[in-house]
């Protein structure tokens, strides 16, 4: 297959209407298109189309029982697909939508078991990406799209990182330039009498317990699944974000870490001499290592989860084998941080 790529303006859409219609295009005859949003490329399919949603399965190599998350360009066009919508719910998507926040329903039957992941739920998203609204207008009814990446791997927050995975396994990539949060949706489930917390991201907990009061959170927030548990949401179960090279996380006081990093990484250097660091502004130059990938600034967590998968992705540019990483503050956009690094290193994590 010929993937083929076409830029576009993400702040004036309308100006690349060709494209848009190409694409829509591509997603009426049941193709696969990448497209940007404000947290990570995703991969679209026509998410009332049983075939093509499993042509999204096929493409990135992924388990059919992870549910997709459906995008609509418009609040109206949620209606179709989820019933028992409460007054929590309501209220958060007022409060947030649009937005880098995915709600999770009671669906209708509209929406077939391969978006669901055979779940009675469905996972919808309003972006605030005006080339994301764009895109689904055209096609004229909802995308299903995980993120546009094989699955497991680090995800896309450019264009060329859904290029070097899925070229050749997809019909399009729409290039929005790089996205803007670098981390997915944040994911809570409405769907019950107390709001629960699935995925952390850019939208926090604090953020929305603001907008409705206390809210719970799923252990898979904090600590692996085990094996046979269903995920409710994607990126619950299964190890994700992971770079070729081995990552582990090494917590506690940060001098602490630094020292104890230097020391791994001296040991380790007599037989393996691909080790990198994953290091912050404040403490790049004290590290002995050849490759260190500076992933931002300790005091801008926003800065540090914006760059966490581009990060990634250079560890497997520069061939490294072994990547130590510093642990971060796991308060506010920590949380989704912290999350994401955890499914990345498989839960590898050192106390210095």
């Amino acid at each position: 297959m010929n993937t083929i790529i076409k830029k576009v303006d993400f702040i004036n859409p309308e100006i690349n209407e060709d494209v848009f219609l190409q694409a829509a295009l591509i997603i009426k005859n049941g193709g696969l298109v990448a497209f940007p949003t404000e947290t990570v490329y995703g991969l679209g399919a026509n998410a009332l189309d049983p075939i093509a949603v499993k042509k999204i399965y096929a493409a990135k190599g992924r388990p059919s029982d992870n549910p997709l998350i459906v995008h609509i360009s418009e609040i109206s066009e949620i209606y179709p697909y989820v019933k028992d919508i409460s007054e929590k719910a309501e209220k958060l998507m007022d409060a947030f939508w649009p937005g880098p926040v995915t709600m999770i329903f009671k669906k209708t039957n509209l929406i077939p078991a391969e978006t669901s992941g055979g779940l009675d739920t469905v996972a919808i998203r309003f972006p605030e990406n005006k080339a994301a609204r764009f895109f689904i207008k055209k096609a004229g009814f909802p995308i299903a799209a995980p993120s546009a990446n094989s699955s497991g791997r680090p995800s896309p927050t450019r264009a060329s990182h859904v290029e070097f995975d899925l070229n050749s396994k997809i019909d399009m990539i729409i290039d929005g330039g790089y996205a803007e949060f670098g981390l997915e949706s944040t994911i809570i489930d409405v769907s019950g009498e107390v709001p629960c917390l699935l995925r952390p991201g850019s939208v926090t907990k604090e953020m929305i317990e603001d907008v409705i009061g206390e809210i719970n959170v799923d252990k898979a927030v904090l600590e692996k699944l085990e094996n046979g548990e269903k995920p409710k949401a994607p990126g619950m179960k299964y190890t994700h974000y992971s770079p070729l090279a081995e990552i582990i996380i090494v917590n506690g006081d940060i001098n602490s870490v630094v020292d104890k990093i230097n020391f791994l990484v001296k040991e380790r250097l007599i037989e393996d001499k691909k080790i990198g660091v994953i290091a912050t502004e404040q403490t790049k130059d004290r590290y002995f290592c050849d490759n260190i990938i500076i992933i931002g600034d300790r005091n801008k967590p926003e800065e540090i989860a914006s760059n966490l998968f581009r990060v990634l992705r250079k560890c497997d540019y520069l061939g490294l084998s072994k990547v130590y990483t510093e642990a971060f503050d796991e308060s506010g956009i920590g949380l989704a941080l912290m999350n994401r690094l955890k499914k990345a290193a498989g839960y590898n994590i050192i106390y210095a």
